[in-house]
């Protein structure tokens, strides 16, 4: 049985992690390389970074706060933000990234998975997907939550893994930061279009999330912030938790582990 996977993901603003409540009241949180550091010993799979505004900015990704970060790191760190060419892969690949996220840049100019796929491998290219209800619909949004796309989520989804991309992460806007739960609904229609690891962020709560989430084997990972980064859910304890209840997970706690 392949193993599900925590990962924890670190929503960064000028330096700093922030959390909100479905996209809005942002709060900051803790200091990003601090927090990567206590998710490496904490025994979390692999962690996201996300430059949350630099799309929205038309800037790039903050390459300083991501160096430190990877160097500090050794567990798989997909990195997002601003991501609108193959020049801006190579960049956050360099920093020492093991995957690139593309939200915004690949809805602009959807060549761009093609590019970065045949370059780079499918395995590199992380498409990262908005998604809100509307009208009944799934849509995608861009730049963080603001921009309604009028995108049909299934249909990009589909058409992002044709193109190359070798991983979903899906966020539930409407879910996002509220800790009632993932989005099951909206995941399982993504997830009979596609056939590449589907990671669910937006939702989480409590342990029992996760256990909902993962009754689903076509779901991979589970993405949370802030029940991770306030302790709220302590990643070694959900991890034995979930072995417990018959899910399959990477045991593995090094030292300094929660």
């Amino acid at each position: 049985m392949i193993t599900k996977r925590i990962i924890p993901c670190l929503d960064v603003k000028d330096g700093r992690v922030v959390k909100g409540v479905n996209f809005e009241g942002i709060q900051d949180v803790a200091d990003p390389v601090e927090m990567a550091e206590f998710y490496n010993a904490s025994g979390a799979d692999e962690l996201v970074f996300y430059d949350i505004t630099a799309s929205a900015e038309g800037r790039r990704i903050f390459t300083d706060i991501l160096t430190r970060t990877a160097r500090r790191v050794f567990i798989p760190l997909t990195v997002g933000g601003g991501i609108g060419s193959l020049e801006d892969f190579d960049r956050v690949l360099k920093c020492g990234a093991d995957k690139v996220s593309v939200n915004s840049g690949a809805i602009r100019r959807p060549e761009l998975i093609d590019e970065a796929a045949r370059r780079y491998g499918n395995q590199c290219v992380v498409l990262s997907m908005d998604v809100k209800r509307v009208n009944g619909s799934f849509h995608i949004f861009q730049n963080g939550g603001r921009i309604d796309t009028g995108m049909d989520a299934v249909e990009w989804a589909a058409d992002g893994v044709r193109r190359g991309a070798g991983e979903l992460v899906v966020n539930s806007i409407d879910t996002d930061g509220v800790k009632q739960g993932f989005d099951i609904e909206m995941l399982l229609a993504i997830a009979a279009r596609v056939d590449v690891p589907i990671i669910a962020s937006g939702g989480a709560g409590k342990m029992e999330d996760f256990l909902e989430l993962f009754s689903h084997p076509q779901i991979d990972a589970g993405l949370a912030a802030s029940i991770f980064h306030r302790q709220e859910v302590r990643i070694a304890d959900l991890k034995r938790y979930l072995r417990a209840n018959g899910i399959e997970m990477r045991m593995q706690e090094p030292a300094g582990a929660q």
